[in-house]
């Protein structure tokens, strides 16, 4: 039934924001360490010279540290911007000034490029509310990552970037939910 899928989605998400809002800044520093290192190890390991990632903000698991590795060391990275039709479009990251989408989410301000961009990256790093062990990703529920993998005629290996907490048994999902190759926490890359 879609409304019990509904709830059961809206219920784990307000408990895993709780959960992120709790942690410590102890828990944090060492938390976006280890997804740095995570991150830098899997782009390495799959030889990326592009990815699609997201830009962090607030509680999110850390891309930061990731993101200066990559500029540092040539490899380009897009960064997803809202649309109103549901759709994303890209900018590379410049580590310049930063602005907002239309859902409050933060964006470089450099060139603005279309949908398709993403099609050209080694690697998706996408943003998730949690994660099974099936490699079904459960996001925060306005369906861009679902949308936007789902329209790929291939794609790159797509990892979910979480807490270790964030990696269950089983999330609720939907038909329209699209599984992912992998997940990054702070401690491990698992690939499914």
């Amino acid at each position: 039934m879609a409304s019990d899928v509904f709830s059961a989605k809206r219920a784990l998400r307000a408990e895993i924001r709780q959960r992120r809002r709790i942690a410590t800044a102890t828990e944090r520093t060492q938390d976006a360490e280890g997804h740095t290192a995570r991150l830098i190890e899997l782009a390495e390991r799959l030889g990326a010279t592009s990815v699609a990632t997201y830009l962090s903000m607030g509680h999110e698991p850390d891309t930061r540290g990731f993101l200066a590795w990559a500029q540092e060391h040539g490899i380009k990275a897009l960064l997803p911007i809202s649309r109103d039709d549901g759709l994303l479009d890209w900018a590379p990251y410049d580590a310049g000034v930063e602005d907002r989408d239309i859902h409050g989410m933060l964006i470089p301000t450099s060139e603005l490029l279309g949908p398709i961009a993403i099609n050209d990256v080694d690697l998706i790093l996408a943003p998730a509310s949690a994660i099974d062990l099936t490699g079904m990703r459960m996001g925060w529920g306005r369906g861009y990552f679902d949308r936007t993998l789902g329209s790929m005629a291939s794609r790159p290996p797509v990892y979910a970037v979480i807490f270790d907490h964030e990696l269950l048994d089983e999330v609720p999902h939907d038909e329209h939910d699209e599984r992912l190759d992998g997940v990054v926490t702070p401690t491990r890359i698992l690939t499914f």
